[in-house]
């Protein structure tokens, strides 16, 4: 995309602001004691509600380690490298979030591994936002609460869903960890599926 399509670049800062954030293993509520900016406004921005005022990215910017080019999704010059420090995930939350695309725009990939549990969780709090989502689980056993109904996924399995409908996601149970991919399109964009 180029650099001066700016509506498609603040389109999708949203999900990588959200990504970012995930990675750190930080909390809406955390960020916000952090940075000052309300819980609500940072779920308007993170879900293409609300776009993101230039204040609120450098401060963003700050708080997760990231630089503006990868929040915008421009690649750097060849040879420039990243500015920012290769870190390993954060499991501070029993999560972590690796994404998988840097481009502005459309679907939005992301691997997501969640820590072995001991005991069986607690039903997962459900959120709900604008979007699409598709998943696959590659290992493990993955419980997805889906408004009403509870699923246990296992390797192989795939699920997509109206992020409008309350969803959660949760280890689902003793066993060890669990890797599953997400795809994401925050305007409700969707896989489609093509055959020869």
């Amino acid at each position: 995309m180029a650099v001066d399509d700016v509506p498609g670049m603040l389109t999708a800062m949203g999900p990588r602001l959200r990504a970012a954030r995930e990675q750190c293993g930080a909390t809406l509520t955390a960020v916000s004691c952090a940075t000052g900016i309300s819980p609500s406004t940072l779920s308007r921005i993170e879900t293409g509600r609300r776009g993101p005022t230039l204040e609120v990215v450098l401060r963003l910017a700050k708080e997760y380690g990231v630089s503006l080019d990868e929040l915008a999704g421009i690649e750097p010059a060849p040879g420039a490298g990243s500015r920012r420090t290769a870190r390993p995930p954060s499991f501070g939350d029993g999560k972590a979030v690796l994404p998988l695309t840097r481009y502005v725009g459309g679907l939005h990939a992301h691997k997501h591994v969640l820590a072995a549990v001991e005991d069986p969780p607690a039903r997962p709090r459900q959120v709900s936002h604008e979007g699409y989502e598709w998943l696959c689980v590659l290992y493990g056993r993955l419980w997805l609460a889906l408004g009403g109904q509870d699923l246990v996924l296992a390797a192989g399995d795939v699920a997509e869903f109206d992020t409008r409908t309350p969803h959660a996601v949760a280890n689902a149970g003793p066993g060890g960890p669990v890797e599953y991919l997400i795809m994401f399109g925050p305007q409700g964009e969707r896989p489609r599926l093509r055959t020869g």
